[in-house]
């Protein structure tokens, strides 16, 4: 163990994975115990073997997570930002230093390819650095008066205690990118990661002890969404809640934040069109196409949900997207040459052999797939083929449900007017991907697309710079970049007199 870290088992990394760990709930810098005296499976998607136990925490410890977060909040928040980010910088050096054990805990707890959670480890840590770039950059304003003499400030300031809830397809990703912003600006944080996919988040809190982080600034918890989950959310101690998951779950956690008025910033639910007109690169259109719909097994909420294809190329695009698909290799996701892991867990896999069915009867023809693969490498596990639904209608469940898995509808169209009202036909609006090199068409896709996020000739995939937010169904708020930095600020008005008229 090295020396000033707690007890906690990401200490003991020489243990190999195959040795069942147990995780506490990290509050006020110290693990502890829940009173409940219940624990969590966390079961490998491929293998269906249990990799750890977290607790099952209860709302009191909920409770004791924000008023620790609060009675750090203060001190926290008096800090320099810059030590803020100095601070947080080197815990994304830690990160980044124990990529290797992390990456393949994520694998083990989500079912992602290892070069995935390589991938989410880098990005986590590069979530937190760009965050820490903007320390020096938290501006306000001094506006003139209508009043001699007087002068207007407006001062940006934290908010307060941040409850941040974070989804289970990029788990330490999403810890990342909420904490980063939160921190920087001066808030505290109390951290809920799902049920299911809990670990590499819960290693955060070692790391930030390790890096002299203060206590209480930093608090993960693990347990029911329901009652857990609804207590941080009512508190009046909570200040915002930032949240990435279900448009159902993010609709009650709106409900109930409402209580106190307290702000809310939600990303959910997608259901992107995929566009391809006549005059696209149909090679490099296929090849986008292909990972925006199959990464991370279609658990990615930009992903290609629904393909619109025109009718004067749908023949040969359909040629060698089914050609490529087909060919994708599903298994260990260990595997260097594993092209697609596991849904991760039952529940999920129940939900594509569903629509598949529901699809069927409603008409569509299975192009591939549409099963769980067979053979004994995946008797045990959360299996499903990579599917291809074509002769679909706008009017099908699969065209408006989201699948969050391995599953394409694909229709043709004819004109730019058909095509555009079948992708705003959605109850959601996150994401949109287009592919033409008429500079015509992409301008009017920019002007009647009913999405917060699109893009063009170019796969799923957004970067910290930019802004990541969704219209209708797919939440509000949005993150990344300095609109979702000012996110986690509040603004304070002072009206200063400094002579007399």
């Amino acid at each position: 163990m090295e020396a000033g870290w707690d007890g906690n088992l990401f200490s003991q990394k020489i243990k190999t994975m195959s040795e069942l760990k147990e995780y506490q709930l990290f509050i006020d810098g110290s693990w502890v115990t829940s009173a409940s005296g219940e624990t969590i499976d966390i079961i490998n998607p491929a293998t269906e073997e249990l990799v750890a136990k977290v607790q099952n925490g209860t709302v009191a410890e909920a409770i004791q997570a924000l008023e620790a977060a609060e009675a750090a909040q203060k001190a926290w928040g008096k800090m320099p930002p810059r030590k803020r980010a100095e601070l947080l910088y080197q815990l994304a050096a830690e990160i980044k230093a124990n990529s290797d054990y992390l990456a393949e805990l994520l694998v083990k707890e989500q079912g992602k390819l290892l070069k995935v959670a390589k991938m989410e480890v880098a990005v986590t840590a590069s979530f937190i650095e760009y965050a820490c770039e903007g320390a020096r950059r938290i501006e306000g304003d001094i506006i003139p008066s209508d009043n001699p003499g007087e002068q207007i400030w407006i001062q940006k300031i934290p908010r307060g205690v941040v409850v941040a809830i974070t989804a289970w397809n990029f788990p330490l990703a999403l810890a990342g990118r909420k904490l980063g912003p939160a921190l920087v600006a001066g808030n505290t944080l109390v951290l809920k990661p799902t049920s299911e996919t809990p670990l590499a988040t819960l290693e955060l809190g070692n790391l930030a002890n390790k890096v002299g982080i203060p206590k209480g600034v930093i608090n993960i918890l693990t347990g029911p969404g329901r009652a857990m989950g609804t207590a941080l959310v009512e508190s009046p101690i909570t200040k915002m809640v930032t949240m990435t998951g279900s448009t159902p779950v993010g609709q009650d956690i709106a409900r109930n934040a409402a209580k106190n008025l307290t702000h809310v910033q939600l990303e959910l639910g997608g259901k992107a069109p995929f566009i391809v007109f006549a005059d696209a690169d149909i090679d490099a259109a296929v090849d986008a196409a292909l990972h925006s719909r199959f990464d991370n097994c279609g658990q990615v909420c930009t992903c290609n949900e629904r393909m619109y294809v025109q009718e004067e190329i749908y023949g040969e695009f359909m040629e060698k997207f089914l050609s490529k698909t087909q060919a994708l290799k599903v298994g260990d996701p260990m595997l260097a040459d594993t092209d697609m892991g596991p849904k991760v867990n039952n529940a999920e896999l129940a939900h594509m052999e569903k629509l598949v069915q529901i699809s069927l009867e409603e008409g569509a023809t299975l192009a591939c797939g549409g099963q769980r693969p067979s053979g004994k490498a995946f008797e045990k596990g959360y299996w499903f083929e990579p599917t291809v639904l074509t002769d679909v209608r706008q009017d099908m469940t699969i065209m408006h449900e989201e699948s969050f898995g391995p599953i394409l509808p694909v229709m043709k169209f004819k004109t730019f007017e058909e095509v555009i009202a079948y992708a705003n036909d959605c109850d959601y609006g996150l994401a949109a991907m287009v592919f033409t090199n008429d500079m015509n068409l992409i301008m009017r896709c920019n002007e009647e697309l009913e999405y917060g996020e699109i893009y063009v000739n170019r796969g799923h995939g957004e970067q910290h710079q930019g802004f990541h937010n969704g219209y209708k169904l797919s939440g509000s708020g949005g993150e990344d970049g300095k609109y979702g930095f000012e996110q986690y600020l509040e603004k304070k008005t002072f009206y200063v007199k400094y002579r007399g008229a």
